[in-house]
């Protein structure tokens, strides 16, 4: 139970699904944060019943979650199948509690009514618990629409209203979704520390008796003269001897013979040992929250990886229910985030392609001291993750971001993120699927890496997840979503870079640290890290604005950890190296520089050079102006792009 004292309608939930939700509210709680209902509901999707059936929309979950009442919508799980030529209705799940004899005394009624025509049979082939309900259509007749008129008058479709009333310190209440979970807790950190004082008792006491026993195994000669010489009074000659406790005494009095062996007590001293750092453990539980609360932690996921199971209720659009996602147009849009953590979208087509040479055109007004640091592509439905300076990822649809246009400055990051005032947006990546074969990889400025596989982000609550544990002065610099098997380039400001498999780096826990990925010179540091493609070339671009592309087989594979090769030859001229990336013939590229100017580059344009050379002049710049980022645009959103303006020329052509 979720809460003592439990009444009405609380409708059973999915046990891994709740337990997620409590793990959350205790992780934000070690991290002193509050916990909200929206929070909690990317854990816990909605009630999940025995009978499995689906439940229609979410208003009524939202309702429930939010206030502590609603009404869910359950309906049956149907399939209308093609039998001898003719339609039939097959019911394999029916809504919680509805009784099935009910039911099928009810759709007969119905067919010999009238009242719903078109069933000429109607047959229970249930076995067990399995249900299966046949229900036999009449030539002519839709099967659709019979369906629908007996979801709108038997129980194939119920309503399940839920009231979410708790008896709380003696008094009814109705309770939200977090205040429930909130009451669980409480209930659990009581179990647990009463509990543990218990514990701490036993242990004190015991360890008292073998303080007793320890006394008199090491002064044994004097013990049996006390004894021997006593004649009803050895108990309380011996506490008043060695200065014991009743309970001592009386122990030494009952001891056996064979802990007089020495092999009995080392065993004492081993029992002695492990009870005192039990004692420690004990009291510094009661003495830390955070301690407590991670006992719990522990403890409630043990029981998930034991008993959760999968979902059996599905969760189903209702027709009459609006998505926002759904109203949205997905579109590919070009994404801006500035050095203050200012972001934006803005639609692909308004970034014209340009001759390599060019001057560019402006892609965000910034004020005097920002410029633009990141620029990447994604979908308005994607899902963003957002990395920061300090290790934590946040997460965000692309329509939420709002649109603005090619020259302004967009929206300040904290008005969407709960970002700490001293974190930065480092790496921005977007992602749709969440799989246990799929990884993030992380490459950190003081040249770590770290792989998590991407379940481990499936869930990220309003005010972040921690990604990675930083070391002090270290910054993060690139991710990457890989299958486990691919190739990394590592690629430092000085123009050194190294190659190696990705199996190099086993896979971590969210919070992990990494390992080293490259051996880095003093004052140098890492500035990219990419995804080798072996039918890809590897772009360099410099802070001047030179750039080159080379294919991967100059860099022989290494061991994760070395120093690398030279990857560009750079001067006074080219400046120190800006980023490297994997591009393709067709892939086209977008040059940032720290005015806020964006230049559109063909990579075909760009010529290829050995390792070792310093490249050809890709972007004119001003004094003072430097190449700050890049970014790709793959050949799928050329083409796509390609396409609307041919079908808006065809338009105008006709009209």
């Amino acid at each position: 139970g979720i809460a003592v004292g439990m009444a009405t309608n609380i409708p059973p939930h999915n046990l891994g699904e709740v337990i997620d939700g409590v793990v959350c509210m205790i992780e934000n709680k070690i991290e002193s944060r509050e916990t909200d209902v929206e929070e909690l509901m990317q854990y816990i999707k909605g009630p999940d019943f025995p009978t499995g059936a689906n439940i229609l929309g979410k208003s009524g979950i939202r309702a429930a979650y939010r206030t502590g009442r609603g009404k869910i919508i359950v309906r049956s799980t149907a399939e209308i199948e093609t039998h001898n030529g003719r339609e039939r209705i097959v019911i394999t799940e029916i809504p919680y509690m509805v009784n099935k004899l009910r039911l099928l005394e009810k759709i007969g009624e119905l067919a010999k009514e009238k009242r719903v025509e078109g069933i000429s049979d109607l047959n229970d082939a249930s076995a067990g618990d399995d249900i299966k309900i046949i229900i036999d259509i009449k030539k002519d007749y839709n099967a659709n629409v019979i369906l629908n008129q007996l979801y709108k008058y038997t129980s194939l479709q119920e309503s399940f209203g839920a009231n979410m009333l708790a008896l709380v310190d003696g008094k009814p209440v109705v309770l939200n979704l977090q205040q429930m979970l909130a009451e669980y807790l409480k209930h659990q950190e009581n179990v647990v520390t009463r509990r543990t004082r218990f514990d701490l008792d036993k242990a004190e006491k015991r360890a008292h008796i073998l303080e007793g026993l320890r006394i008199a195994i090491d002064n044994i000669d004097e013990v049996i003269r006390i004894i021997r010489t006593s004649y009803d009074n050895a108990k309380e000659r011996l506490m008043e001897r060695f200065s014991l406790s009743d309970l001592q005494a009386q122990a030494i009095l009952e001891m056996q013979l064979r802990r007089l062996q020495g092999l009995e007590k080392e065993k004492i001293d081993a029992e002695y040992a492990e009870l005192q750092k039990k004692i420690a453990y004990y009291k510094t539980i009661l003495a830390d929250e955070k301690l407590l609360l991670g006992v719990i932690k522990d403890e409630i996921t043990a029981i998930k990886e034991k008993y959760a199971d999968e979902r059996r209720t599905k969760l189903m659009q209702n027709p009459g229910e609006i998505d926002v996602e759904d109203l949205i147009e997905e579109e590919t849009c070009v994404f801006t985030l500035s050095n203050l953590n200012y972001v934006k979208r803005t639609p692909l087509d308004t970034y014209k392609s340009q001759n390599r040479g060019g001057r560019g055109i402006i892609g965000m007004q910034t004020r005097e001291e920002d410029f633009v640091k990141d620029l990447f592509l994604a979908s308005t439905h994607d899902t963003l993750l957002f990395f920061t300076s300090r290790g934590k990822v946040y997460r965000m649809k692309g329509y939420e971001i709002p649109e603005a246009g090619r020259t302004a400055r967009g929206v300040a990051i904290v008005n969407l993120l709960e970002i700490d005032a001293d974190e930065k947006i480092m790496a921005v990546i977007p992602a749709n699927e969440f799989r246990e074969d799929q990884y993030l990889v992380m490459v950190t400025k003081q040249g770590l890496i770290k792989k998590t596989d991407m379940t481990s982000f499936a869930n990220i609550r309003k005010s972040g997840l921690i990604a990675l544990n930083l070391r002090e002065e270290d910054d993060l610099i690139s991710v990457m979503t890989t299958d486990g098997r691919d190739e990394i380039f590592v690629a430092t400001r000085s123009g050194m870079g190294i190659k190696f498999s990705e199996e190099d780096v086993r896979p971590m826990g969210r919070t992990a640290t990494g390992v080293k990925a490259i051996t880095l010179k003093e004052d140098d540091y890492v500035v990219s890290a990419v995804k080798i493609d072996p039918e890809g070339q590897l772009l360099n671009v410099t802070e001047n604005g030179y750039g080159k592309r080379t294919t991967t087989d100059k860099f022989n594979l290494q061991h994760r950890g070395g120093k690398g090769l030279k990857v560009h030859q750079l001067t006074e001229k080219t400046g120190q190296l800006t980023g490297v990336l994997m591009v393709g013939e067709n892939d086209e590229l977008m040059l940032i520089t720290s005015e806020g100017v964006i230049i559109r580059l063909r990579g075909r344009e760009i010529s290829s050079y050995n390792r070792d050379s310093q490249g050809v002049k890709l972007m004119n710049l001003d004094d003072g102006v430097s190449v700050v980022g890049i970014a790709k645009i793959s050949e799928e959103d050329i083409e796509e792009e390609a396409e609307e303006t041919a079908a808006e020329a065809e338009k105008t052509e006709v009209e």
